[in-house]
């Protein structure tokens, strides 16, 4: 199993989402590695009344192994149902590292 579908397989399972993506971004970034930068947006109803920081943190949290091994950065995007259908409902993409050649 990929570093990607562990990811996937413990937020499906802690968040039970409506909706997740994880996009690996490594290849825009400098350096070898190949897992090191994801992308997540998630809509769970588990985030339904929670603020940012707490969803971050419940996020943070369930996928500390990672974080403290392979993965160097994540970028989160974290909605309740109702706000994933009021918004753009597309994924934000990341900007290229400066470093990258």
């Amino acid at each position: 199993m990929t570093l990607e579908e562990q990811i996937k397989l413990k937020l499906s399972d802690a968040f039970e989402p409506m909706h997740l993506e994880l996009l690996n971004e490594s290849h825009m970034h400098a350096g070898p590695a190949t897992d090191s930068h994801f992308n997540l947006l998630l809509v769970s109803q588990a985030f339904t009344g929670l603020k940012k920081v707490q969803r971050h943190q419940a996020v943070y949290k369930l996928l500390k192994q990672e974080l403290a091994g392979p993965v160097h950065a994540l970028a989160l995007h974290l909605y309740s149902p109702a706000e994933w259908e009021a918004g753009d409902k597309e994924i934000q993409k990341s900007p290229n590292c400066e470093g990258k050649n």
